[in-house]
């Protein structure tokens, strides 16, 4: 059987009300377990959240699944609620250095099957950058970052310098969408998940690529965008006509829309045959890597089965989607899979 590395995951520790308050007693997030402990409840201050299951808590458990599901490797990064972007910057350092510490004393429970995305306070730039290196020193195998702060999309100043510091240290960086958009209509359904969320994705993608950054960004950088790259591989036709007939569009992209998608990767939750396809169509076979949103209902329930069952891709496709990217990308070539 071909490895499976799955390098979308989340985790939430077992945070305390009273741990949560030290951040922000009103809004920060902590977790209410169920009567029987299987499941819990994130909350943000006295408001019900999420309602989650004991894997995202308890790596013991995860493990277990992880064994059901054929999954050699895990990446783990944070639920996003818990980036505490908006809390002062001092304040979510001493909270995101509590929260990746925890995270690699989850790991150490299964360290060959276990590995973690770091969180930073992206709100300062120079405190990101110095939790990343000493996160990346520690233990981690990259960062998580959320697709904006407030109002900065990535092609902000700050976050340039926060991606250059990565591409520069060799830290691998996965880009998540969180806080997504919306007037309110979006009110039912799920749709700020539905509509919002691959937008968001693909407003991060083509920031960095109409802006100009990729120009100014070490090339070293390995920037990964989750959930598929969100909406952005059925529409590069458009905007790559928009950058042929638009001059405001070609402002300060000198190239192609299209030539640059050799400068970043994405993973391959989009859950359908004809989308990975495509993705893979427009990616490339080696910018794609398997992630499955775990353990919450809207990821992929059957890890890697998409991926598996294709008609269209052949063995050495399945391979690099399955596990051969991903080591590379996250410097996991030396860890020993064949044991996990």
């Amino acid at each position: 059987m071909t490895r499976r590395i799955d390098i979308h995951s989340h985790f939430f520790p077992s945070i305390t009300r009273e741990e949560a308050a030290s951040l922000d007693p009103e809004h920060a997030p902590w977790l209410a377990p169920a009567a029987g402990g299987e499941s819990a409840m994130i909350m943000t201050g006295s408001r019900e959240f999420r309602p989650v299951t004991r894997p995202l808590w308890d790596a013991r458990r995860r493990v277990e699944d992880m064994d059901r599901l054929g999954i050699d490797i895990q990446l783990m990064c944070a639920t996003p609620v818990m980036f505490g972007y908006r809390y002062p910057a001092k304040k979510t350092l001493e909270w995101a250095q509590r929260m990746n510490d925890r995270a690699l004393e989850m790991c150490a429970v299964a360290p060959n099957r276990l590995n973690v995305l770091a969180q930073v306070p992206l709100q300062d730039i120079e405190l990101a950058c110095a939790e990343a290196s000493r996160a990346f020193a520690a233990g981690h195998h990259g960062v998580q970052i959320g697709n904006h702060v407030g109002a900065k999309d990535l092609d902000d100043e700050g976050l340039i310098r926060f991606l250059t510091h990565c591409a520069l240290e060799g830290i691998p960086v996965l880009v998540h969408p969180w806080d997504m958009m919306t007037d309110g209509r979006m009110k039912k359904w799920m749709l700020p998940w539905l509509v919002a969320m691959p937008a968001e994705t693909q407003l991060s993608m083509l920031s960095l690529i109409l802006s100009g950054a990729f120009e100014r960004i070490p090339k070293t950088l390995k920037l990964c965008f989750a959930h598929g790259g969100g909406s952005f591989a059925f529409l590069l036709g458009r905007v790559d006509n928009a950058w042929r007939e638009r001059d405001i569009v070609r402002e300060n992209c000198p190239r192609l829309p299209s030539s640059y998608v050799d400068r970043f990767s994405v993973d391959s939750a989009v859950f359908d045959e004809s989308a990975l396809q495509l993705l893979v169509d427009v990616m490339g076979p080696e910018r794609v890597m398997l992630g499955s949103d775990y353990p919450y209902p809207l990821g992929e329930q059957q890890v890697g089965k998409l991926i598996e069952a294709h008609a269209g891709l052949d063995a050495l496709a399945k391979r690099q989607l399955m596990s051969g990217n991903a080591q590379r990308f996250f410097n996991l070539a030396d860890l020993d899979v064949a044991a996990a």
